[in-house]
């Protein structure tokens, strides 16, 4: 298994191909056009010169790092969770430089309303009509930040934009760019001030990223650079370092990562173990099961390899699946913890051969 953030940055993938899985039989879906492997090759070192352009203002949060990629490639988005001053934002920030798409923030605030959020209908007196004014959301990276700081009405305003990737206003759709990504921040909800993310905006999120408190070698880099006169706010260092084209590519490419029958079973195995241990009240649904797929998927295919194996399951199933598991009261009350039972999950599950 891997540690609490679902990345250990020590073993983050240097992004060479790596030698090709054993002929399996492919799943029961059809299973699209492989791309020819030097341009996957090619697209994998694009996402390699993301992380070494994040590294020039980011220290000791390459597990992070890795998972927003992971969300990225998988078309997902992310949940943030560390307490201040651990760089959340930062990294964020840092990311959408190096991918040079169109970025937006929202400080979440609680008398921030819903239209703050997606836009709303504005009277033009020049036309004598309403015009949709469009918000922040519509834009290639939302970073929403301490988005548990603001009711959920609010936070419910997110909903549609993430999951159908379009906002609706007066009987209209309007489709949100491509790629669409919301990077969400938050706070522990134990600390002041902070609301609960309902259950169904969760579920939203493909993954859940704890950020912790770096190692100290890489906190006195921090310092070391803050003292050679570094700022976080600009950022002038960093450039774009793909395209547009290239990130669309790469998502295809992640999308056409074969499955196999008995890796299909393994998930749907988890699943239900999830589903029957006695500290959860509530486990991973059907929507928590193409979620994991998705990023296993993604994983393989930055790790090089055209088909998921178990492994790469494993190293998805924490950040994918800890914030869609409802604990029971009186495990929560015992210091029972989603990781705990996602680890004992995966050592009592049987893995396919």
């Amino acid at each position: 298994m891997t540690e609490p953030e679902g990345f250990d940055p020590s073993a983050a993938p240097s992004y060479s191909p790596a030698p090709p899985a054993p002929p399996t039989a492919p799943a029961a879906a059809a299973v699209p056009t492989a791309a020819p492997a030097s341009e996957d090759a090619a697209l994998r070192q694009a996402m390699q010169r993301v992380r070494t352009e994040v590294d020039k203002a980011v220290v000791g949060q390459a597990g992070t790092v890795t998972g927003l990629l992971v969300a990225l490639l998988a078309r997902g988005h992310v949940l943030l969770e560390g307490v201040p001053g651990v760089a959340k934002t930062l990294v964020v920030r840092s990311f959408s430089r190096a991918l040079g798409l169109d970025t937006k923030r929202v400080q979440f605030t609680p008398d921030l309303m819903p239209g703050d959020v997606t836009g709303s209908l504005v009277y033009d007196a020049r036309t004598g009509e309403f015009e949709f004014r469009r918000g922040p959301v519509f834009t290639n990276i939302l970073l929403a930040d301490e988005i548990n700081r603001t009711p959920p009405k609010t936070q419910a305003a997110l909903l549609e934009a993430m999951e159908e990737r379009q906002v609706s206003s007066d009987g209209a759709s309007l489709p949100l760019p491509d790629p669409f990504l919301v990077a969400a921040t938050q706070n522990p909800i134990e600390h002041e001030g902070t609301y609960s993310l309902p259950e169904a905006q969760l579920d939203r999120f493909l993954m859940k990223l704890v950020v912790g408190m770096p190692e100290r070698d890489a906190e006195v880099s921090v310092l070391r650079r803050h003292a050679d006169g570094f700022s976080p706010r600009e950022l002038t260092d960093l450039h774009p370092v793909v395209t547009a084209e290239e990130i669309l590519a790469a998502q295809q490419a992640a999308g056409r990562v074969q499955v196999t029958d008995d890796v299909l079973g393994y998930v749907v195995d988890l699943a239900r173990a999830t589903r029957q241990s006695p500290s959860v009240q509530l486990g991973a649904s059907p929507r928590a099961s193409t979620a994991l797929l998705a990023a296993a998927k993604a994983w393989a295919w930055l790790n090089g390899s055209s088909a998921v194996t178990p492994d790469h399951v494993q190293t998805m199933l924490i950040p994918v699946w800890r914030h869609r598991l409802q604990l029971r009261p009186d495990a929560e009350m015992e210091g029972v913890s989603a990781d705990a039972v996602l680890t004992s999950v995966v050592q009592q599950t049987r893995v396919p051969i």
